[in-house]
């Protein structure tokens, strides 16, 4: 029996120190692994070698600063986790292992008015599917990450109420995935695991202080603080697009006027265009068209990033975060909306704040969310069946990086 200090608890501790640090960096070398821990370069080297006797990690060759170097990361076998992401349009689903791969990845169309009983009828087809296609032993699977597009309440696990899936409000999406699954689900809204996804594997690598800016239907900001997700004690952190921008403004569906969502998300900007350009438009096709050339795309773009850039002002004023990130097919239009959000940060945020802060479009596109979502899972995934050799959990029913 392992007692408080006794000497085994505490090689316990440090085998389950190691394992968490390589997990969540996905592959660390051994200097990096004694860095990040606080242990001695000799502790973690004895480590390493009995993790990589166990068949917990796996070490290769590498250099580091053109020295030569041993890289490790967790066993492809070592378990698997999940993301599924379930946005305004779409649903989309991956499978990666714990060494930071993708093994098998697909995205449908989703119906918007699809109750949400049918929209976890198809999540959970298209996960059998997927795992059924790696060829992975389903009791090897340690967790869901699962994102959807709403406010979750922390407490409870209740969506809130949200005009983008108006059948799902009051559901728990955790549980009923959960039910279906027979593994650990854990949820977040789409906002903070597109931060978490780019914090980890996008333009947010290497930076604690962060926002995750997603503009689509409507308008949610990620916000990182001290290498942290910040949800807020409700779960409603992050909530950008409803800062007021004009009290005489178009009413909101959260029954204010002049939010910021109803100059920049989409189903306020495109109608914009729809008398000279047509019906069938999507932001995706304004972006496009805009960076073809097309003077009024590119103006309504413009107009829509100088409207971010005060939303953003406002949360350099009261976060002071080092670098916001954009996401969503807004980011596409590049230095069409990011010049005219830095021209509004300028002029709007304090000087100090607005010299620190960096402006960059996300560098995982559309997967940032449902690549945020294995995140979550890995890092939500205890360590100690790891080093005993399974993962948690079971099911009843070549592989680039995540980036």
């Amino acid at each position: 029996m392992e007692t408080p200090g006794s000497q085994s608890s505490l090689h316990r501790a440090n085998l389950e120190r190691v394992v968490r640090a390589v997990r969540l960096a996905g592959s660390l070398t051994q200097a990096e692994i004694a860095r990040t821990t606080g242990l001695s370069a000799a502790t973690v080297s004895n480590i390493v070698r009995e993790l990589k006797e166990g068949g917990t990690v796996e070490v290769t060759p590498t250099s580091s600063g053109g020295r030569r170097a041993r890289s490790v990361s967790l066993s492809g076998d070592a378990g698997i986790v999940i993301g599924v992401d379930f946005g305004h349009t779409h649903l989309r689903v991956a499978v990666g292992n714990l060494a930071h791969q993708v093994l098998a990845e697909e995205s449908e169309p989703l119906d918007v008015d699809a109750s949400s009983t049918q929209g976890f009828d198809r999540a959970e087809q298209l996960v059998n599917r997927l795992i059924e296609a790696t060829g992975v032993d389903r009791s090897k699977v340690a967790g869901v990450g699962l994102g959807v597009p709403g406010p979750i309440d922390v407490e409870s696990g209740t969506l809130g109420s949200t005009a983008i899936l108006p059948g799902w409000s009051g559901t728990r999406p955790a549980e009923e995935l959960r039910g279906r699954l027979g593994v650990p689900v854990h949820v977040d809204n789409d906002a903070n695991l597109g931060a978490l996804g780019e914090m980890v594997w996008g333009s947010g690598r290497g930076v604690r202080d962060l926002a995750y800016i997603k503009v689509a239907s409507g308008v949610g900001a990620g916000l990182v603080i001290s290498g942290k997700i910040y949800r807020g004690p409700g779960g409603t952190a992050g909530e950008i697009g409803h800062i007021t921008l004009d009290e005489s403004g178009p009413v909101c569906r959260c029954g204010n006027r002049g939010c910021l969502e109803t100059f920049t998300a989409a189903r306020y900007v495109l109608p914009l265009l729809q008398p000279s350009h047509g019906t069938d438009l999507t932001m995706e096709s304004v972006v496009r068209m805009a960076r073809d050339g097309d003077p009024g795309c590119r103006r309504v773009v413009a107009d829509v990033g100088r409207h971010i850039g005060s939303g953003v002002a406002n949360l350099c004023n009261l976060l002071n975060p080092s670098r916001v990130v954009l996401g969503g097919d807004l980011a596409e239009a590049g230095e069409l909306v990011l010049g005219p959000i830095r021209e509004s940060v300028g002029r709007y945020a304090i000087p100090s704040a607005a010299r620190q802060l960096s402006v960059l479009p996300g560098a995982l596109g559309g997967r940032a969310e449902v690549l945020g979502a294995l995140a979550l899972a890995l890092s939500e995934m205890g360590d100690s069946t790891l080093l005993d050799g399974t993962a948690t959990g079971s099911l009843a029913a070549s592989t680039p990086a995540f980036t």
